[in-house]
């Protein structure tokens, strides 16, 4: 069972699996090698299990996901299922995602629907630079009404990406897909559809902010970036008019929570609203029930 959200330090929206049931990396050994260098990260990459008992050892819940990944880097696709039966092994800390790529037309949207359906998971997953879609293509519009029509979420990466950063073309990723604004259009088509932006969305923050400003449905996760790096109009707006669409979020294992936490208290944000980011808001959007 989860903990009560009291006892909970904080919900973590953004936490990558990153292997799948046979051990297999969802990126090319280029693009993995590109994305340790860029985030200067661990060469670990923890199963699920690991996962959990790192979150729980923290008192913390996490939203975790793979990437479908599949149809631009040939490498093997982490299925859902097994996202799914992970978390459902860890239901006091692990809260599920699905990813699907909205290239997988029908077949995708079969998927979505079955787990929609069932119950099993609480939102998906997109990465439109790796699945070389823009956010407002109508080819990804399936997909959002049956997220809508189920009251679920589309967390969708934004801004710049370290997949691909440094190597010759960038690896093929494309950052104009990474556009904010693109979720406007979104937003408006889907108006009753939870979205998350993911990370502070260099270099379209103020884009991001405006999205999120006008349209309530949308939120922004903290992921990615350590906040000692966050820009300042992001700060001012994270403890301002925005305090209730911010959440934490870290890039599990490509950022740690620990140094994302730390850092974070260096930005002096009052108490209330560290507990709305790191724990409130999320614990709202996902609909966890929570008691004491």
């Amino acid at each position: 069972m989860p903990p009560a959200l009291e006892d909970l330090a904080a919900i973590d929206v953004h936490v990558h699996i990153e292997v799948g049931p046979d051990g297999d990396d969802h990126l090319s050994p280029e693009l993995r090698e590109a994305a340790s260098r860029y985030f200067r990260g661990e060469a670990h990459l923890p199963s699920i299990d690991e996962v959990a008992d790192y979150y729980r050892a923290r008192k913390m819940m996490a939203a975790v996901f793979g990437v479908d990944s599949a149809l631009t880097t040939g490498q093997p696709r982490i299925p859902n299922s097994f996202v799914v039966e992970g978390a459902q092994r860890h239901d006091d800390v692990l809260i599920p995602f699905a990813s699907i790529d909205p290239r997988r037309g029908a077949e995708g949207a079969r998927e979505a629907e079955e787990l929609l359906a069932a119950g099993e998971v609480h939102g998906f997953k997109f990465h439109p630079n790796i699945q070389q879609f823009d956010p407002n293509d109508r080819i990804a519009y399936p997909l959002y009404e049956l997220i809508e029509s189920h009251a679920s979420i589309a967390l969708f990466h934004t801004g710049h990406s370290g997949i691909g950063a440094g190597l010759p073309g960038g690896g093929g990723i494309r950052l104009k897909h990474g556009n904010p604004m693109l979720i406007d259009d979104v937003a408006v088509d889907f108006p009753r559809m939870k979205i998350v932006m993911a990370h502070p969305s260099f270099p379209w923050q103020d884009e991001a902010l405006s999205v999120a400003l006008h349209k309530p449905q949308v939120h922004i996760d903290l992921s990615g970036w350590t906040p000692k790096r966050f820009p300042p109009q992001l700060v001012s707006h994270m403890k301002g008019p925005l305090k209730h669409q911010m959440l934490f979020g870290s890039d599990y294992p490509l950022i740690m929570p620990d140094r994302w936490i730390d850092d974070f208290a260096t930005l002096e944000v009052d108490e209330d609203i560290e507990t709305m980011i790191l724990v409130d808001n999320a614990a709202t959007l996902l609909g966890l029930d929570l008691g004491s």
